[in-house]
């Protein structure tokens, strides 16, 4: 009967084994799509807030959803329409203008410079390596550039379903939230829905507010870039230039000191001095603003996080899920602190 008992016991346990391998697996098959779905929920609970207050302000809610779906297809059509057409024009100009750039670079200039700050490097042996590699690299090099454009292409089809996925989580998102309340029992069920409430409330305030800071630096960029070329001449791919500004600075933390480093840099290559210490100067003063009235005044109503853990949880949810892991590691952060504070010290107190 021991000899029995312990071949099921290991049959049993290796059987649980393969089950969670068979789970971990298929978990790892659909991370994209997990992906897509974590997205479009979290981009769903910061347009909930908008249906909300439409409600409050006598709107049906069936009515208050249709508005608001109304209005993020038409945003999404404005963006089509007139942002992405000058932005897609622009980086045109830029790929054309690249080697009139390179080749403006003075030849003779360039191998006195490197004859006389490397002189132990012989200027044509180095070029020589260099045409080299890059003709035995070449097929590597353009495998690299058809894999860019996959992922392009890639990242538009993904943009589209979370599209789409955002659309219907907002159009059924009670009707999810009183599923999942139902499969809580009775007992415990008014606590988690007055705590997801609040999670679902703090997620969306905290999309809402990171778009708003996006939305700020992306238009004062644009309009600062626009009176800057009117003082020092036109300022190169003025729309590019803010998109990205808007595009940076919904990452949180880093996200807004990156895109003026590459914005300002930009500035440097195609429009020079004095334009770039301007700018330069410019995002010093913005970046002074957002940090200190711009981004508490916004945040702080949404989630209340400490700053530590705001740090740490950025970094983690970056390294785990790259920028979609921090964009919601700081609402996840709070949701966590909020399950703390009114679940596990009440209990915690109650021994």
């Amino acid at each position: 009967m021991k000899i029995q008992n312990s071949f099921r016991l290991g049959l049993f346990g290796g059987l649980g084994v393969l089950v969670a391998v068979v789970i971990g697996g298929g978990v790892t098959a659909l991370a994209t799509i997990l992906t897509y779905v974590g997205a479009a929920l979290f981009l769903a609970l910061g347009v909930d807030p908008a249906v909300s207050f439409l409600e409050r302000h006598g709107f049906k809610r069936s009515l208050a959803i249709l508005t608001v779906l109304i209005g993020i297809l038409a945003v999404f059509a404005g963006l089509i329409l007139s942002i992405v057409p000058v932005i897609v024009e622009q980086v045109n100009n830029l790929i054309e203008s690249a080697p009139k750039l390179f080749a403006s670079i003075d030849q003779q200039a360039l191998e006195n410079w490197w004859n006389a700050t490397l002189p132990w490097l012989p200027y044509s042996e180095v070029m020589k390596n260099i045409q080299t590699f890059l003709a035995d690299n070449i097929s590597a090099i353009t495998g690299g550039v058809l894999q860019s454009v996959i992922a392009i292409f890639s990242g538009v089809f993904g943009a589209v379903i979370v599209l789409i996925l955002t659309l219907y989580f907002v159009a059924s998102l009670t009707t999810l939230k009183r599923g999942i309340y139902q499969l809580v029992p009775a007992s415990k069920r008014e606590t988690f829905i007055d705590i997801s409430e609040e999670i679902s409330t703090s997620v969306g305030r905290y999309v809402l507010g990171q778009v708003l800071l996006g939305l700020c630096n992306g238009v004062l960029t644009f309009l600062f870039l626009t009176v800057l070329g009117f003082f020092v001449g036109p300022i190169q791919y003025t729309a590019l230039l803010a998109f990205i500004a808007f595009v940076f600075s919904l990452v949180p933390l880093v996200g807004t000191i990156t895109g003026s480093i590459v914005i300002t840099l930009a500035v440097w290559v195609f429009d020079g001095w004095p334009a770039v210490l301007i700018v330069a100067i410019w995002y010093l003063i913005y970046m002074q603003v957002e940090a200190y009235i711009l981004s508490p005044r916004i945040m702080n109503r949404a989630v209340k996080v400490p700053g530590v853990v705001v740090v740490i949880a950025a970094l983690a949810g970056g390294t785990l899920l790259g920028i979609l892991g921090a964009l919601v590691a700081i609402p996840v952060a709070a949701a966590i602190l909020l399950i703390i504070n009114r679940v596990v010290v009440p209990r915690q107190n109650e021994l």
